[in-house]
């Protein structure tokens, strides 16, 4: 009996040493003695050659960061490579998780860019109708003019040029006046050669395009037509601006460096486990989320810049989706073409006035033959303007022209045809692409700020009720856990931080300058209404940002919409437009115009007509 009762209490004793002494080996390895699991996961996670794991645990002075007393399954080299594969991991999680806001971004900057020149494309073609079926004359040489008007919109709107809406559509006006004053208001006078440009013509146009702000042949036109396409483009321009910075900011954060300090914190973390034979522990909350704070804070840094962007974006693409008549883009886009019709007119109608103007300041030009029409019967009124008889009573030189003056175009300038809208509707895809987008970017306003959180999903404890501290197996981490912050970091008990990547610093930067400028531009960022402007919606604030400023006295119906049909909610390019629009009756405090008398299709010039014209030639403006 006594020899079995001194064996058990041997057993017992030998129990006792197992878990007192040895703690650590209930988690790791079946085998204490040997290093297969470490092996076994070094090679499946291809962290680097097998070869450098040993066989069984053994102590090792150069340990740098996985220090431990006892022997370890790892060695400093094994440590240099968990240092560039745990760098390698948490760049290609970054990657992973960012790849949906990427995808976002970049196919919505191409659906906005391909539905934007869709439109600009749209009505180049519609403006340069305008010329082929109402001013012939002009045709062939306004149509590169026109085509690079929209070219320059195209690049204004893509966000890729620096040149303003006003530079734009004066650079048009100025080109095409010496073009009008050739061919419409002195179609008898100019060029005489045969060759395109002969010298005295080129300082003559020349001399056109630099007076043509001071004579004002298009009267208030350029100035409506600008600020028409700046509010509605405004918008559009700005979402494309934004999107472009937004594509830079995701791949700048993907591509940020992680520090050498990051680094030794996230092999701590992940993989010094490993080294006491313990493979499939997980670090606890608190650990994870600090090294994450302390790695990322470059990143955490965007969270603030980033979410202003994002409500900046919704607020553009809410605008884009609920436009009023007074921003729409596809109005003030289509509007193109009534305004340049309205300002060639206006020119017209002030053609004695304005000939005499350029006559004193850049000199006559020499007669050449006169151009014979093939139909006088249908002749443009081109060839009338010439003569002051048209109206006998001197028009204001900033009014639109007037109701007699629509009465006398030609049929062919008067009819109208039905617009066909362009493959895939882009004025409703509009809308609906950015109620989508609208929606969607939502999801993302915090996504540089809950990055490190997003991190750690996968490393957190599911279910365990111990977890790895960075140093050894606890039930609970006793650590702080601090904020995101730069400022914060200070007190970061797992790891130290000095900066932050410039490249990050770089585009926190960017992002924070180019919200306020755009804020600024769009009216948004008024400091009577700032915090009003935050809180409301973007399509009733851009309403009263954009369109008190306007009303029908100074022109603002100069919109290319005919009777006001612009709130039935059908899409604007399949309305019918014509390139005058029709004639309306003056108002009643005017005296309606003297126009001459005559057939639909002649002008007859009665003796006391041609006399008064003589003498409104000779009197002085």
């Amino acid at each position: 009996m006594f020899p079995a009762a001194l064996q058990n209490v041997d057993l017992l004793w030998m129990i006792l040493f197992y878990f007192v002494f040895l703690p650590g080996t209930g988690c790791g390895s079946a085998d204490a003695d040997s290093c297969h699991e470490v092996k076994t996961a070094y090679m499946m996670r291809q962290i680097g050659p097998v070869e450098l794991v040993p066989d069984r645990p053994r102590a090792d002075e150069s340990l740098r960061v996985c220090v431990h007393s006892g022997p370890s399954c790892c060695t400093s080299k094994m440590e240099d490579s968990y240092m560039a594969a745990v760098r390698s991991e948490t760049q290609q999680k970054m990657r992973s998780y960012s790849f949906e806001l990427k995808y976002l971004i970049a196919g919505q900057t191409k659906a906005f860019r391909e539905t934007f020149e869709s439109l600009v494309s749209f009505t180049s073609n519609l403006t340069s109708t305008l010329f082929d079926s109402a001013y012939s004359a002009l045709a062939s040489d306004c149509r590169p003019l026109v085509f690079q008007l929209f070219s320059d919109i195209k690049r204004h709107v893509s966000g890729n040029s620096n040149s303003t809406l006003d530079n734009i559509v004066r650079q048009f006006y100025n080109d095409l006046f010496p073009l009008v004053y050739r061919r419409l208001l002195n179609p008898g006078v100019g060029r005489t050669s045969p060759k395109p440009y002969s010298s005295p013509s080129e300082h003559h146009d020349d001399c056109l395009r630099m007076t043509r702000q001071d004579v004002g042949p298009f009267g208030p036109h350029p100035r409506l037509l600008v600020r028409s396409l700046s509010r509605a483009l405004g918008v559009a321009r700005a979402l494309s601006r934004l999107l472009a910075l937004a594509g830079e900011v995701v791949n700048a954060a993907e591509k940020a460096s992680l520090s050498r300090e990051c680094g030794r914190g996230l092999v701590r973390m992940q993989y010094c486990s490993h080294c006491r034979g313990m493979t499939t522990l997980r670090p606890c909350t608190g650990l994870c989320v600090n090294i994450m704070r302390g790695c990322l804070v470059g990143v955490s840094e965007l969270g603030a810049p980033w979410g202003s962007l994002v409500v900046l974006l919704q607020r553009l693409a809410a605008t884009l989706a609920t436009s009023s008549n007074h921003n729409s883009m596809e109005l003030a886009l289509l509007a193109v073409r009534n305004q340049v019709n309205d300002a060639i007119l206006h020119a017209q109608l002030h053609g004695p006035r304005i000939t005499a103007t350029v006559e004193k300041v850049c000199g006559p030009q020499a007669a050449g033959p006169k151009r014979q029409t093939a139909n006088p019967a249908t002749a443009n009124i081109s060839s009338l303007s010439t003569f002051p008889s048209v109206t006998l009573e001197r028009s204001n030189e900033t009014s639109p022209p007037s109701a007699a003056a629509r009465q006398r175009l030609p049929p062919q300038s008067r009819r109208s045809f039905v617009l066909k809208g362009s493959r895939g509707d882009k004025s409703r895809s509009l809308k609906k692409l950015s109620r989508e987008f609208e929606g969607s970017i939502q999801r993302y306003r915090w996504f540089f700020s809950e990055l490190p959180e997003m991190l750690c999903e996968s490393e957190m404890e599911v279910e365990q009720h111990t977890c790895w501290s960075g140093q050894d197996v606890i039930e609970s981490y006793a650590g702080r856990v601090v904020g995101s912050s730069f400022k914060a970091q200070k007190e970061n008990p797992e790891l130290t931080v000095r900066n932050t990547d410039p490249v990050l610093k770089g585009a926190k930067q960017r992002l924070e300058q180019l919200t306020q400028e755009l804020l600024v531009d769009l009216g948004w960022a008024s400091k009577s209404r700032g915090k009003v402007e935050e809180e409301e919606g973007g399509s009733a604030q851009m309403e009263r940002g954009s369109g008190d400023d306007c009303d029908d006295e100074d022109g603002c119906d100069a919109s290319g919409m005919e009777n006001g049909d612009t709130s039935s909610g059908r899409s604007p390019i399949t309305k019918k437009l014509a390139p005058a629009r029709h004639p309306v009756p003056p108002p009643p405090h005017l005296p309606p115009p003297q126009v001459a008398r005559g057939s639909a299709h002649t002008l007859s010039i009665e003796p006391l007509t041609l006399a008064t014209t003589l003498l409104l030639l000779l009197s002085p403006w």
